[in-house]
């Protein structure tokens, strides 16, 4: 048996490769940022050859600094930012435009249009989603809407569409595997969940050819294997989800009721329905989590669109901090963040508003206000946003939180962390591993090469770091909750006029 996995973890501003052994222990990490292309406001872009060549890059990097071979890998596990869409040409693998990134709001109007038609309850209905330009079904409109030619070359079967992951193993394979994943597929607009199909409905009504879709896969079972000449051997790929997803199954939230959050660019909180596809009647998306075999497993999840992204605004166009890790320390030295609300609404607000139109807001500033209160009000704003998708959550699903597993990079925030439990007035409890995106597409790839042998082996690995307890009276949460709303309201339909 061969002694690693490969998580190859495709984010929204960085390519990683993990390497993880038996135990679930992260053994080495090659990480590497790619450019984020800014056409126009609200509009986001990435170069997906770069994608592709920064992933291969940090992948062979990650091997030799742990002085593995192919050979080594039992197999390769695949996590990826969601909902970006690529098209490509089928004969020479080259995109026909930039990736449009999930941040994207460039396809609200056609959001608004469909909506305007009375379509979005069956959208929602049938996928789970609101109609929104944060997910792919209008990205992939617009693309062959504006690339000459291209809705013709579709049709004719020359192209190819996928997220991230279908681009990955595309690449990974020589071209010969044009697959995704169900829990990646169910977050395009043009997946129907309860039946785990693509839905020649709503195909039809955003005017997508069938041809260009991918085959729609497990999340744990062996698809493949990388091409020859890639690393020196060819290793299994043999697990595939969407970052939230796998970072659901990797803090094995596998029961019903379960629920985690996660600190990366967005903020991403999902909750285990089991076999239940509950509708949310508070804006939130039903969404799924995962398919072993041929059983599905749901949750619901909110989203937040603007998380880690506010602290790289804070170093990058403000200038405040030189580097992401320094906001903690400027936020500490002050006790509170005098008055000062941010709301983050940089590419319009997600769960549980869906406001594509709001905009970026700092509010409550005076002469003694300073960049300590602005970095405080920041990481407050990733928990206030958090803590309103957790009441929705509550509402939709009657279970009462005993506690919320958190894990991604803004997970390591002391201060943030503690900020969140108060507000929520739930523990919030901090694994050992907080790399559990890469840690659930290892876990996928391993089960089902038979390097884990079962979910209970997956369950004994999971070990608390630190629990947050709230430190906070009611009435104080109830009214830091109130002025946040407050600020929230001021940032609403800033770019329609209103």
């Amino acid at each position: 048996m061969s002694r690693y996995i490969l998580a190859l973890d495709q984010g929204t501003t960085s390519s990683r490769a993990i390497i993880v052994d038996g135990g679930g222990n992260i053994m080495k990490i090659a990480q590497k940022e790619f450019r984020q292309v800014f056409p126009h406001g609200g509009w986001v872009e990435h170069d997906a050859r770069e994608i592709w060549s920064t992933q291969m890059g940090v992948a062979q990097e990650a091997l030799t600094a742990a002085g593995l071979r192919a050979s080594d890998i039992a197999a390769i596990g695949i996590t990826n930012q969601r909902e970006t869409t690529v098209i490509w040409d089928r004969v020479t693998g080259q995109p026909i435009h930039n990736a449009i990134v999930w941040q994207d709001r460039r396809t609200a109007g056609i959001c608004d249009q469909l909506i305007a038609e009375g379509l979005e309850p069956l959208f929602e209905q049938k996928t789970g989603l609101r109609l929104d330009a944060y997910f792919s079904g209008t990205k992939i409109k617009w693309l062959l809407d504006t690339v000459p030619d291209a809705r013709a070359r579709a049709v004719r079967g020359e192209l190819a569409f996928g997220t991230i992951d279908s681009w990955l193993v595309w690449n990974l394979t020589g071209g010969a595997l044009h697959i995704t994943d169900a829990s990646n597929a169910s977050r395009t607009l043009l997946f129907n969940i309860h039946s785990g199909e693509w839905d020649n409905e709503l195909l039809a009504l955003l005017d997508i050819p069938r041809a260009l879709l991918p085959e729609v896969r497990a999340n744990s079972e062996v698809y493949g294997e990388t091409a020859q000449g890639l690393f020196g051997a060819r290793i299994p790929i043999a697990g595939m989800a969407g970052d939230q997803q796998a970072a659901t199954f990797g803090q094995v939230c596998l029961e019903r009721g379960m629920a985690k959050n996660t600190y990366g660019t967005g903020c991403f909180m999902l909750m285990n329905t089991a076999g239940e596809a509950v509708p949310s009647q508070n804006k939130l998306l039903t969404t799924l989590a995962w398919q072993l075999g041929e059983t599905r497993t749901y949750a619901l999840e909110g989203s937040v669109f603007v998380a880690g992204a506010v602290v790289q605004w804070l170093r990058d166009g403000l200038g405040i901090i030189r580097s992401s890790g320094e906001v903690e320390a400027l936020a500490a030295s002050v006790p509170d963040s005098g008055g000062v609300c941010l709301v983050p609404a940089f590419v319009g607000l997600g769960a549980p508003h869906w406001d594509s139109y709001a905009r970026g807001t700092i509010i409550g500033l005076t002469r003694g206000s300073t960049k300590a209160h602005i970095a405080r009000a920041a990481l407050e704003a990733i928990a206030f946003q958090s803590a309103e998708v957790l009441d929705a959550m509550r509402s939709d699903s009657g279970v009462i939180l005993s506690e919320l597993r958190v894990d991604g990079g803004g997970s390591n925030n002391n201060l943030m962390m503690q900020f969140q439990a108060d507000i929520l007035g739930v523990p919030v409890v901090r694994p050992k591993i907080t790399e559990t995106t890469a840690l659930g597409a290892a876990y996928l790839a391993g089960l089902a090469v038979g390097y884990w042998s079962s979910a209970d082996e997956l369950r004994a690995q999971w070990q608390v770091d630190r629990v947050f307890e709230p430190a906070i009276s009611m009435d104080e949460r109830t009214a830091k909750m109130a002025r946040w709303r407050k600020a929230v309201s001021r940032s609403a339909h800033w770019e329609d006029g209103v």
